[in-house]
Order: structure tokens, then C-alpha cells, then sequence
């Protein structure tokens, strides 16, 4: 698969990828589906997953070593991460050559689902002893998610936020999920022929807008209430999770 060098792609990925990045540096997650999201409006969504592999795969990486307690993190989290990655190659064989229309609608699902979650501010919590069973569900949903939209976060970013780890631990465990999850749907695409040394090589070069990106949300990040931010972003991605699930009814 190759990528259009047309000014309307092209225009759409960097400003995708800058303001992807900048919410990424504002609230620490946030790049899949906002990238996703509008990259699928000009462009087939396994297109638009293949360009998202290397920026996500860095800023994710990025986010894991920041923090001090990644071997007490992988011990616990083992299971979810391994069924993630198992769900996600299993059902990217199993949907390969059908994205087109209903991955749209599923992506657009998707981030309905991500918003509602974000907006409601639920305040969930999963005791210890639910963990060894309920982590490989979260792990095989989010990878079915994940292989069918490229947008890891959901349902593991609301599963790991209702562990009770602090704060540099839960940065830490997105990190990790997110970059285990990158790296299987890498493989699925490579595996499908939709990740070519063309799109890597796209892919690698919209690390300078979605770099530039997470620099302007970390400087803006002190500068805006994180509260009022985040409930315009989970709105914006309520819009556009809603544009994309209804766009092949007009």
C-alpha cells in the first residue's frame, strides 16, 4: 500500500498529526483517536492505521521509561497485555480485507464510547481479586479495538484508571498497554501488507508534526485548566465519533 502525495492527504495527515500530538502533550493520550479520526476522513481507515504505527509507537515509548516501576507494572499487568496482543492479531487476520465502511462506523463507535466514558468522569474502581480474570477480557476487547480501528485506548485506558495506581503509575501503565498494543498491530498490518516501507517511511516523518505537537501541549498544558481542555477534546472526539458512525447513511 502507498500513500497519496496529493496536497489535500498530505495537508490533512500534518494537521492530524500536530494536533494529535498537542493533545497528547496537553492531557497524555489522546493521539489514536484524534489522528485516526480525521486521517479517515480523507483516507481509507487501515491506510490511516499504517501512518499512525511509528509516531504512536515513539510518544507511547516516550511516556513508558518516564516512569520508575515498569517490571512491577509488567508483572501485574502480564495478562491483560498478552491477551491485547493475542485479540489484536486474531482479529486483524480475521477482518483483514474488510475494513472500508464498517471499519469507519466501528472507529466511529468507538470514539462515541471513548468520549461518553471521558465526559461522564466515571468514577470506576476493580478490586485486586477481579484482576486475574477481568484483566484478559479488557486485554482481548481492546485488542479487537484496537485491530479494528487502530485506537488502543479504549476499553484499557478506563480499566487501568480504575486500579487505583497513582498518578506516575498510571501514566506508566498507559505507556506500557499502549506501546504493547502498537507493536501487535504493527505486526498484523505488516502481515497484511498494509505497513510497506512506503507508509513506514510517511509514517516515521509525521513524527515532526505530531513531535511539535506534544511540545505546544506541554507548554500550553501549565498555561490552561486540564479540566476545561479535556472536556472540549472528549466533546470534539463526541462529534467526530458521531460524523464518522453516520457518514455511510448520507
Amino acid at each position: 500500500m502507498t500513500f497519496s502525495l496529493e496536497p489535500l492527504p498530505l495537508a490533512v495527515a500534518a494537521s492530524a498529526f500536530l494536533l494529535a500530538g498537542f493533545v497528547k502533550g496537553m492531557v497524555g493520550l489522546g493521539l489514536p483517536p484524534v489522528a485516526m479520526g480525521l486521517l479517515s476522513l480523507v483516507m481509507a481507515p487501515v491506510q490511516a492505521a499504517a501512518l499512525l504505527v511509528v509516531p504512536a509507537f515513539v510518544t507511547n515509548v516516550w511516556q513508558l521509561v518516564a516512569g520508575p516501576r515498569f517490571g512491577v507494572l509488567l508483572r501485574r499487568l502480564w495478562p491483560m497485555l498478552a491477551a491485547s496482543v493475542v485479540g489484536t492479531l486474531v482479529a486483524a487476520a480475521i477482518l483483514h480485507g474488510h475494513y472500508g465502511v464498517q471499519a469507519t462506523v466501528f472507529l466511529g463507535l468507538a470514539l462515541i464510547a471513548y468520549a461518553a466514558v471521558g465526559l461522564a468522569a466515571l468514577k470506576l474502581h476493580v478490586p485486586p481479586t477481579m484482576e486475574h480474570w477481568l484483566g484478559p477480557v479488557i486485554g482481548a476487547a481492546t485488542g479487537l479495538v484496537t485491530a479494528a480501528t487502530a485506537v488502543s485506548s479504549f476499553p484499557s485506558a478506563p480499566y487501568l484508571s480504575a486500579l487505583g495506581l497513582t498518578k506516575d503509575d498510571l501514566i506508566q501503565a498507559l505507556g506500557l498497554s499502549f506501546t504493547v498494543s502498537t507493536v501487535a498491530l504493527a505486526v498484523a498490518l505488516a502481515g497484511g501488507g498494509a505497513l510497506s516501507l512506503n507508509m513506514a517511511g510517511i509514517s516515521l516523518l509525521a513524527l515532526v508534526p505530531a513531535g511539535i505537537g506534544m511540545v505546544l501541549g506541554g507548554w500550553v498544558r501549565g498555561r490552561v485548566s486540564e479540566r476545561v481542555f479535556r472536556r472540549c477534546f472528549f466533546l470534539g472526539l463526541l462529534a467526530l465519533g458521531l460524523h464518522l458512525a453516520l457518514r455511510p447513511l448520507f
